[in-house]
């Protein structure tokens, strides 16, 4: 897999001018639909042959194992390196990818075919400690580096009298954080559609903390998504397609919907990806 980076947006958590005049907002721009990767032609008919069976076999995994969080895997590491390539090649690149700041950094990119990911773990001198292929709604991965128990230190508190929103909005997230349990609905709160001030934005930010989890999705525009220290919390946040921010939200759920695949279109990767196996 290619190491692919995941662009730093220069806006921070959001910001909101003293005065501005009425637009328009731009769309966020044409929306991706499916394509078959287009692979290159590969030196060996061997590589080829073996990436195919191994892609196969991985087809019939997951039509056995099914949509399930814990997902289906399939380890790479130690295969031939041109086989490895090949599948690379054969499932090409989609719409989301992720990363892990843990004691061994993640790197995840979804395949060509929602719900098929590319995982590999990174030792401290950039070799790879695990690399697989993973079939699921999310990384398993992803979901075990989040945090389970809220800061016992809240974060730093600007001076007094400069604040709107920001401690409604931190109570309200801390309890909704509180309650939450595996499964329920997000609870949303939409910045956008708020009255907060630069100064509750960075406050807010400051005592959420940062997380160890980055995802962006490239879907409709681009969403970016970054975990905080407060558990299940997530600030996500939409650009349009000249990287305006046009949508600004903390959500209180395991994983942001936007960010998974849904179970629909991962049955339909199955069938493609037994119909792309099948023509190779």
């Amino acid at each position: 897999m290619k190491p692919f980076p995941i662009p730093v947006v220069a806006v921070g958590p959001g910001s909101q001018p003293d005065e501005e005049p009425l637009q328009y907002i731009a769309s966020p721009g044409a929306m991706a639909i499916f394509a078959p990767p287009t692979p290159k032609p590969c030196v060996s008919e061997a590589a080829t042959e073996a990436a195919r069976a191994l892609l196969g076999e991985f087809v019939v995994a997951m039509e056995l194992g099914g949509y399930r969080r814990d997902g289906v895997r399939l380890s790479l590491l130690g295969r031939d390196p041109e086989v490895v390539d090949e599948i690379n090649e054969l499932l090409g690149h989609g719409e989301v990818s992720a990363l892990v700041n843990a004691a061994r950094p993640i790197q995840m990119q979804e395949s060509a075919f929602t719900g098929v990911w590319r995982v590999q773990t990174l030792r401290d001198d950039g070799s790879l400690a695990s690399d697989e292929i993973e079939a699921g709604p999310i990384p398993a991965a992803l979901v075990r580096a989040l945090p389970r128990t809220a800061p016992s230190v809240p974060g730093a508190f600007p001076a007094a009298g400069v604040l709107m929103n920001a401690p409604a909005i931190l109570s309200e997230l801390r309890a909704a954080s509180a309650s939450y349990r595996d499964g329920d609905d997000a609870h949303v709160v939409n910045l956008t559609l708020l009255p907060v001030t630069p100064e509750d934005l960075e406050h807010v930010a400051l005592a959420l903390g940062g997380g160890p989890v980055t995802i962006l999705s490239r879907g409709y525009g681009n969403c970016r998504i970054s975990s905080t220290a407060l558990p299940h919390t997530w600030w996500v946040q939409y650009f349009n397609s000249v990287d305006q921010l046009i949508l600004n939200t903390i959500e209180v759920v395991d994983v942001p919907v936007v960010a998974l695949a849904a179970k629909e279109d991962f049955l339909d990767s199955i069938e493609r990806m037994r119909e792309w196996v099948a023509t190779l």
